[in-house]
């Protein structure tokens, strides 16, 4: 604890929720500053700002005679006496740590009444320790719109495998954040991450990017339909398509599915070729039959000419890519992150790609775990951008899909998601309550940001104006595996993957 200090503030009053901070004049306390007051000769609070309001010794008819006055132009000799005294600012704040030693603990006191309140340091914060293996970096702990030099990282194996949800809305920077924390995870090469990237814009096909991370070559592997020099083609044979791979993805009717279950028991690998090209199969109606041909030929891009079937898309052949699953499930299961470059698929083959892949891994791992050898897997995480596509309650409802599946499940076999949306609040309360991890960027709709509280790993109920203040890049952590909802500020991935951050004196990021 530093022996010197400026003082920011006094307090004055309040309880545990709700502790009011008068500020000293000229220090303009912000939303979400952390604060900090000794509550003895070991230890201190840490206090967050949740709420700001104006207060005052002067009455408010007098306040508003006096405002009246100045703005009619009769403001001449009129001035309240010392008015840094009778004016001031209140700040309500609330523990959110106690620290004692060096460990940081859920706080059970109130600060001293009438103690002196400063702005919290590098020092107060030295028991953000980086974990001993596999961390992952988020970013540094913010105090408003202040970022201080204390590094922000979580445990890799919980992270992954716990499930994370990053909501906000558009242009608060969430693409940057998941190539920060991609950006770390590579350092490793001991986490699988699928990236379904529908903007292309994390690999740096054309700029700064995960290629340029010194281990890309040993430890990331890049998909797209049109590859750069070096990368892989995003092509998959039909044959190596399963009933399953749709389930959630194309709307289904229980009659088409039953048939499609006859198709696939009947032709094996041929079935889908069957089906596009109208083969009857006895007990299959034959309105049945044509829809079907009609919804697979749409979503897988085909068609028939002369007989054969002829893909009208890049991504799915029947002549090419009969190892690609195999190639990316491999390469997931050695701790590689693999990016897919769907941008210049539809939304339907996009989601397909990603339930076709996504399948693969998960009844892999669960088969893994059946034989006892699951241990010694990397956990694999499923990156999915607009996660209301698959993970709405009306999409859950037409029919469970494999990323319902995992986040129910997941866990168990070592396999998450990482689910990036606009919209929490369409999500099912149950997922969002298995999203044990919350990167939680600013939000100014209410309803999202209550459907973002309400399944918070810790209390955010005073957090609703934090939330809706938060600038680019701006961020609350909220994670079983943290004592309190941790503000951070994540740096420019351009500065990161540069190493261009500069800290000034009192250890505050410039930006």
């Amino acid at each position: 604890m530093p022996g010197n200090f400026e003082v920011a503030g006094q307090v004055v009053g309040g309880k545990v929720a709700s502790i009011m901070i008068r500020e000293k004049s000229g220090k303009n306390i912000e939303l979400g500053d952390l604060l900090v007051v000794e509550d003895d000769n070991s230890s201190y609070l840490i206090l967050k700002v949740f709420d700001l309001g104006y207060g005052s010794q002067i009455p408010q008819s007098a306040r508003e005679l006096a405002a009246g006055l100045k703005l009619e132009g009769y403001s001449a000799g009129i001035e309240f006496m010392d008015p840094a005294l009778r004016n001031y600012t209140l700040a309500c704040v609330k523990a959110i740590a106690r620290v004692s030693n060096g460990v940081a603990r859920i706080p059970k006191v109130l600060p001293p009444f009438f103690t002196s309140v400063r702005y919290a340091t590098k020092a107060d914060l030295s028991f953000f320790a980086e974990p001993s293996k596999n961390p992952v970096y988020l970013g540094k702990v913010r105090s408003g719109s202040k970022v201080l030099d204390v590094d922000v990282y979580l445990d890799g194996e919980n992270f992954f495998t716990h499930h994370v949800l990053i909501p906000a809305t558009t242009g608060r920077g969430k693409s940057n954040l998941v190539k920060v924390l991609l950006w770390s995870a590579l350092d490793h090469g001991k986490f699988g991450i699928l990236v379904l990237d529908p903007h292309d814009e994390y690999y740096g096909r054309n700029d700064l990017g995960l290629k340029d991370h010194q281990s890309a070559r040993k430890n990331l592997t890049y998909y797209s339909s049109n590859p750069p020099t070096g990368a892989n083609t995003l092509v998959v044979n039909l044959r190596t398509l399963e009933p399953e791979h749709f389930d959630g993805i194309v709307t289904l009717t229980k009659p088409q599915e039953e048939s499609i279950s006859l198709y696939h028991d009947s032709f094996k690998e041929d079935w889908i070729e069957n089906i596009v090209l109208g083969t009857h199969l006895e007990g299959v109606d034959k309105r049945t039959l044509q829809v079907l041909r009609r919804k697979l030929r749409t979503s897988l891009g085909v068609s028939v000419k002369n007989g054969a079937i002829v893909c009208d898309s890049d991504v799915f052949s029947t002549t090419a890519g009969a190892s690609t699953l195999t190639d990316v499930v491999n390469a997931l299961e050695d701790g590689k992150i693999v990016v897919v470059d769907t941008s210049r698929l539809s939304d339907e083959a996009e989601l397909l790609i990603g339930s076709i892949i996504t399948n693969k891994i998960f009844y892999r791992y669960r088969e893994l775990k059946g034989k006892g050898t699951l241990k010694d897997k990397p956990p694999v995480s499923i990156i999915i951008e607009e996660a209301p596509r698959v993970l709405s309650a009306e999409k859950i409802e037409q029919g469970e899909n494999i990323y319902s599946t995992i986040a129910r499940e997941g866990r168990k076999f070592r396999v998450g998601l990482i689910a990036i949306t606009q919209l929490t609040s369409v999500i099912p309360r149950m997922i969002l309550t298995n999203m044990n991890t919350k990167i939680i960027l600013g939000n100014e709709m209410a309803t999202e940001r209550r459907a973002i509280v309400d399944s918070a790993a810790q209390d955010l109920s005073d957090e609703d104006r934090n939330i809706s203040s938060l600038d680019k890049g701006e961020a609350i952590v909220s994670s079983i595996f943290t004592k309190f909802a941790i503000p951070i500020y994540t740096p420019l991935f351009e500065n990161i993957a540069s190493r261009k951050d500069v800290f000034n004196d009192d250890n505050m990021i410039l930006t």
